[in-house]
Parts: structure tokens; sequence; C-alpha cells
């Protein structure tokens, strides 16, 4: 996530927010259930935190991208006087059919292991590739994406989104997802309605709190949308950070430090502060949210088809 150009943000991403909906108090899943999933995306979060500087960082996400047997490859990139490398995988759908995107930054800051910013966000999203390699989508072909230099200035997504040559239909972003009860959405006004319609169902569904709105720090869907490409993004924290965070990057100071502000960006960003168990349902969350919303897409294709027959 990041912190350092909050200045030079646009007002357009500091109007409005929706208040969050109320958290359902929570079900504990089945050990049995819960545990496998939980286990590997706590492992990922580890491999990638653990890995040291952000060249090592990539290995070990390359090294889960190819114990997945996706097909995978380097994109360099040159921006602003610096080198950098995303990764690209494509995951699975038609091939002829409408791109989803989904995608994390992988780099950290020089402090801390950066766990929760931002492993804990490329952790979700290795584990919806597995889940869509595992049952594709059907109506949208799925690739992911993991950003270098987000801490830089979001140059990664930048370079992709300036390359121009591949764009999605709805790009899907994870930043900052290891721990909470609330999962917030950053969507434009009047945009991607069905993908909050689905999104609302699912964290309902599993009795978690959810806040979409236009108030969301900066990090890699503002190329997207800069350029009017379509994109969303998410992170899991607790309830009452998400007003705690929106104040912190507006300026002001909050009577109470929201926790991803006291861990991102310093020594406490470690393994110890991730949730395994709540980033999971999360997951489980944002996967229902999708297929939804992949099913409610051709649906509404169909419809404008037949209309304009």
């Amino acid at each position: 996530m990041h912190r350092l150009l909050v200045a030079t943000l646009p007002i357009l991403f500091l109007t409005a927010c929706a208040t969050p909906d109320a958290a359902a108090p929570s079900t504990p899943a089945s050990a049995q259930a819960a545990q496998p999933a939980s286990a590997q995306w706590l492992s990922d979060v580890r491999a990638i935190s653990d890995a040291g500087e952000n060249a090592q960082r990539r290995a070990a996400i390359g090294a889960r991208l190819d114990a997945l047997d996706l097909d995978w490859r380097k994109a360099p990139f040159e921006a602003n006087g610096k080198t950098g490398e995303n990764l690209i995988a494509n995951v699975a759908g038609p091939t002829d059919a409408p791109l989803l995107l989904i995608g994390a930054h992988s780099d950290r800051v020089a402090v801390g292991h950066g766990a929760t910013d931002n492993a804990s966000g490329s952790a979700a999203v290795l584990a919806l590739a597995e889940r869509f390699q595992r049952q594709p989508l059907k109506h949208h072909r799925v690739a992911i994406a993991f950003w270098d230099l987000e801490e830089e200035g979001l140059l990664g997504s930048k370079a992709f989104v300036a390359d121009g040559s591949t764009r999605p239909a709805l790009y899907v972003n994870f930043d900052v997802f290891g721990w909470g009860d609330t999962l917030w959405m950053m969507a434009p006004a009047q945009k991607q309605t069905a993908l909050v319609d689905s999104s609302r169902a699912a964290t309902q569904a599993l009795r978690l709190g959810f806040s979409p709105g236009e108030q969301y720090p900066p990090t890699d869907h503002l190329p997207f949308l800069r350029a009017d490409w379509p994109a969303v993004s998410y992170s899991l924290v607790g309830a009452d950070e998400v007003a705690q965070v929106l104040e912190a990057y507006a300026g002001k100071k909050p009577r109470t430090p929201a926790k991803v502000m006291r861990v991102i960006h310093t020594d406490q960003d470690v393994l110890g502060q991730i949730d395994a168990q709540a980033a999971v349902r999360g997951v489980d969350a944002v996967e229902r949210a999708l297929r939804e919303w992949d099913a409610m897409s051709a649906a509404s294709s169909t419809t404008t088809s037949e209309s304009g027959r």
C-alpha cells in the first residue's frame, strides 16, 4: 500500500465513502474445512515475506506459480530511472473470452518484512488463481499479475497500462489482506455495481462486514482507472479501521490510529500480525463475488444482444 504520495492524490478519490455494512457475529468454520486453505495461504505469505529483497520475493512467487503448473512470464520495465519486473501468469478460461485480471504488488519497503504490505495481497491472488484453475470461470479467462515498484509510485502497474496491449474487462487489485472482519472495496461511483452487489451478497453469506466506496488509499488500481480501464480493489481490515485509514490519508490525525497504519512500512510488518483464518474468509467472499459477477456478465450480454435484434 503506497503511503508516500498522499499529497498528490486527485481529490476524486477522497470524496465519498459508504458506511461499512455491519459485520455479523462470525461462526467459526470447521477445522477440517478451513485448515488446508488457510495453511496454504499462510505458507505463501511466509515464503514471500521471509524471502528478503524484492527480487527474492518475486522468486518465491515464481516458485509457487511453477508448483501450480501455470504458464507465466517476467515482464521487465524501466520507469523514473528505475528498473523493475512484473510477473504475469495465465490461469484458465476460454481463450477467446474477455479477460479478468487479478493482481497485487509484490514489492515491499526497506523496513519490516512486508507480510501485510503486501505478501498478504499476493497470497490472496495466488489463492484465487488456484481456485480458478481448478474450476474456471465460464465466461471470462483469468490471468494474474504481480506488480513491482508499487512502493516507488505504482510503477509496475503504470508500465503495464502504458504498454496498452492487454486491456482487461476488469482488473481486481488486492492490497493489505491480512486480518479483519470487513471487506473494504474500492469501487468508482456508479460503476461496477454488479460486482459491488455480488460482493455484498457474498460477505453477508459469510458473515463479514462490507465497505464499498470511492475513498481508498492509492495503490495499483489507480493507473487502470486513470486510463479509463475498469478496476476495483479489495482490502481486508477491521470494521473500525476504514474511517481511521481515510482520516490518515486525508492528513488528519485519528484519535485511535488504525492497526494497518501502525503496521505497514514499519518493523512491525511481520508474519505475526497475520490472521490466516480471517484472510481465507475474505478470499472466499471475493471468489463467490467474482463467480456471480461472471454469471451476471453473461446474462447481461445475452439480454443486450436480444434487445438489439
